[in-house]
């Protein structure tokens, strides 16, 4: 395959990148011309934003050329709809073929939660490191490919729910998990022997990848929307998410949990932990369960009224 290398200015760098793209190049990205020298420039947004400009001083514009198009009929098409002529600076580079689908599966390796749940890429089904259920659901292996949905089992705050969840949840208790991403600890509840598993995310895709993997692990997890849940409590209630959203769904998330029950939350800094503590403190005392690579996993009980 073959890279179309064009340098541009700030402005124009957008404006070049859609006009490849029209033009049937496979992909574009931008990088700074100056990058490694004392010219770099880096770009800053706010945090959930996007940096204020787009691009650099100075750019290189790269396209991913398919093997069918023309390089001097492409750039003739783009001297037409950009007014500019780039036939004499353009750089035209080969890339080696590589395998993209073995590249990226090579990057996601089985892995033990405990020595009792093992999350399993599907490529790795015959994998000697993994260890072979007994015929009697252990160990727990989950399948579990990476997608458009959070939750591969790799972050450690999935760990520390996972590990929660493992030592402590009994059989024929009702879970909800939400901010549920993937349904990986709505499966690991399930597979752990609860009942009533629920998995809520505000994310559609994360609802449709809840339910195609508890389908593809053979287990019952009813996956929906916030506006899907049902009214009712449950025996435990796990939120995987972020401190600010956390602090914000305190109520909501209190009031799910049954008299008794077990509140588990998680996707919080060892700095953070005080502070979301003191946001569910009007109805859950939380306190540290464990921590792991700067993680905290939080769990209270509610008390019986």
């Amino acid at each position: 395959m073959r890279e179309l290398v064009l340098s541009c200015s700030e402005d124009r760098a957008e404006a070049l990148s859609d006009i490849l793209l029209e033009l049937g190049v496979l992909s574009v990205s931008v990088e700074d011309a100056d990058s490694g020298t004392e010219r770099e420039t880096p770009l800053f947004g706010e945090p959930g934003g996007e940096p204020d400009v787009q691009a650099w001083n100075h750019n290189r514009v790269v396209a991913l050329l398919p093997d069918d198009i023309a390089l001097e009929t492409l750039l003739q098409a783009l001297a037409q709809q950009s007014g500019e002529d780039y036939a004499g600076s353009a750089v035209v580079r080969e890339v080696a073929d590589t395998d993209w689908v073995r590249l990226t599966q090579s990057q996601f390796a089985p892995i033990s939660i405990t020595d009792q749940i093992w999350i399993v890429p599907s490529w790795h089904r015959e994998n000697p490191e993994v260890p072979n259920a007994d015929g009697q659901g252990h160990p727990i292996l989950i399948e579990l490919d990476p997608g458009l949905a959070f939750g591969t089992g790799s972050h450690p705050t999935t760990h520390l729910c996972a590990q929660w969840l493992a030592v402590n949840l009994q059989s024929q208790q009702t879970v909800l998990d939400y901010g549920c991403g993937s349904g990986i600890l709505a499966i690991i509840a399930a597979k752990l022997g609860a009942r009533d598993v629920v998995g809520v995310d505000i994310d559609e895709q994360a609802v449709q990848s809840t339910e195609y993997n508890a389908q593809n692990n053979r287990v019952q997890v009813k996956a929906c929307l916030p506006d899907g849940l049902q009214a009712g409590t449950f025996d435990i209630v796990v939120a995987n998410i972020l401190s600010n959203p956390l602090k914000v769904l305190a109520p909501m998330l209190c009031g799910r949990v049954a008299p008794a029950g077990r509140l588990i939350l998680s996707g919080v800094l060892e700095r953070q932990a005080q502070e979301v503590a003191a946001a569910y403190a009007p109805w859950i005392d939380m306190s540290v369960w464990r921590s792991h690579e700067g993680w905290v996993c939080l769990a209270g009980t509610r008390k019986q009224t």
